[in-house]
């Protein structure tokens, strides 16, 4: 099994092994093919596998809650209808598609509730693109469950290394965030090829078309966080089946231009201008793992929102309540602000669940009113309680601030400070490092669990999650992935909500 230093040599290595195949392109898709071929070839670290399989266990405990979403359910109809049956089943029901038709259903799930994981200064989510895909096309290939965690961890590598690469310093924040491009699905359809495409077996040259060709499909817009939509609901789904159709055009002889990120027409100037970091794609490729810094949520909500719901139930602690509350201010990133707390006339009324979601005033008042899961759960942004006349008067206290301190943590940290005026003329506030969950305050074992649990178990039951956790976690010892199918297909009319 290959360590982080001999990765570098097995790249350089990896296409001689096939005589006859075309060496991969110089450049950076050429670059990354060849690693990714290199670590099929000899294997991850067992800890590299294991954090991969926490990931999984992450993504199907939130497909699972999200099966019966309205947004799921029109997805699905649309993949049943595009396509016959496949080899790769779908989370929580007992259809069986092609590869990425699955991976669309699959990746849409995965997203749908906000609750996946996130990567902080590529300020994207890695997981819900790439494991869909990797998943869809582990079935369809046959792969090992050692195989399928290494393409995970390949793909998500691949994925964060391109939003890291447009962070700038200088607007203290991702390029694609300040342009409204979604990196999560853009980057992740890259990613998604990368792991798609050492499943099905290509070698380092067709790996490097994969990747390519998903820079040219990569796509969204992040406007749905402002004002509405369930559109991106469903960009990890489109990102997985892009780029699992990226790893079968390439498989089928299409190919790529060998400058497709780093060109003048290509990814990063396409995207990003100029500001872009494009050398930190390989920066420390292999050495440094960047996917080992990826976080678990542990409210099903927009991350920005964390911070300031970690304030409110700091200050529920020490015994402020709702009815204490004459007004509130939630100071936070300015880059945060935007996503939260803007426009604020519609923040402090969303409209919806959803839109609940993304609003700083909302979950202020969720986390001092409800107390389910690990501090909010997925009633707190169900249609009823968004509605609810009690939250939504508290929700009208709190205005939304940029903050310099916290502008000077973000997005190393997601810091928030909370400050209530009460009826008593007191001023409590509670100050926010980094939110619970993030890398200087990570989730626990047993959080991360009752997280799985308490998601997976509206679909399966407690017993049935508990057997899937077991299944997930085996896979870093090289298990078989049959179990996880069989565990996760649901039946029409049978599914628990």
């Amino acid at each position: 099994m290959s360590t982080p230093e001999t990765l570098s040599a097995q790249a350089a290595a990896a296409d001689t092994t096939a005589p006859n195949r075309p060496a991969p392109p110089d450049g950076i898709v050429g670059a990354l093919g060849r690693f990714a071929a290199a670590v099929r070839a000899e294997g991850l670290d067992r800890r590299l596998r294991v954090e991969a399989a926490a990931r999984v266990l992450d993504v199907l405990g939130n497909s699972l809650i999200a099966h019966d979403e309205p947004v799921a359910q029109s997805v699905l109809q649309v993949a049943r209808r595009w396509a016959g049956t496949g080899p790769a089943s779908v989370i929580g029901a007992p259809d069986r598609l092609p590869a990425a038709s699955a991976a669309l259903v699959n990746g849409t799930l995965a997203h749908a509730m906000d609750f996946d994981d996130s990567h902080m200064l590529s300020v994207l989510h890695p997981s819900a693109s790439v494991i869909p895909a990797a998943l869809a096309a582990a079935q369809a290939s046959g792969a090992s469950g050692a195989a399928l965690l290494d393409a995970i961890t390949v793909g998500t590598e691949v994925c964060i290394r391109l939003g890291v690469a447009a962070y700038n310093e200088r607007l203290g924040n991702s390029v694609f965030f300040e342009r409204g491009q979604h990196a999560t699905s853009i980057c992740g359809t890259v990613g998604a090829a990368a792991a798609a495409a050492m499943l099905f077996g290509l070698d380092a040259a067709q790996i490097a078309a994969a990747l390519g060709i998903a820079a040219s499909m990569g796509a969204g817009l992040l406007e749905a966080n402002r004002t509405g939509g369930s559109v991106k609901r469903i960009h990890c789904g489109w990102a997985a089946h892009a780029g699992v159709s990226a790893a079968e055009l390439a498989g089928a002889g299409v190919t790529a231009p060998p400058t497709a990120l780093e060109g003048r027409f290509g990814f990063f100037h396409a995207w990003c201008g100029d500001l872009a970091d494009v050398d930190a794609v390989l920066r420390d490729l292999g050495d440094e793992w960047e996917t080992s810094r990826i976080i678990f949520k542990p409210y099903p909500c927009n991350h920005f929102t964390h911070p300031g719901i970690d304030a409110a139930l700091q200050l529920k602690a020490q015994g402020v309540t709702a009815d204490d509350v004459v007004s509130a201010e939630l100071r936070v990133a300015t880059s945060t602000l935007r996503t939260i707390g803007e426009p604020a006339e519609l923040k402090a009324n969303p409209p919806n669940g959803y839109a609940a979601a993304f609003s700083g005033p909302y979950t202020v008042a969720a986390a001092l009113l409800g107390g389910g899961g690990l501090g909010v759960w997925f009633d707190d942004f169900g249609d009823a309680l968004a509605q609810d006349p009690a939250r939504r008067a508290l929700a009208a206290k709190v205005r939304c601030v940029a903050d310099p301190w916290c502008d000077a943590r973000f997005p190393t940290f997601l810091p928030a400070v909370l400050r209530v005026e009460l009826r008593d003329g007191q001023v409590r506030e509670a100050r926010i490092e980094s939110s619970k969950g993030t890398n200087s305050r990570p989730l626990t074992e047993q959080e991360l669990t009752a997280k799985f649990v308490l998601a997976a178990s509206s679909a399966l039951g407690t017993a049935r999650a508990l057997a899937l956790r077991d299944a997930v976690q085996a896979l870093a010892d090289d298990a078989p992935l049959d179990a996880l199918a069989a565990l996760t297909s649901g039946s029409e009319g049978g599914h628990r909500s």
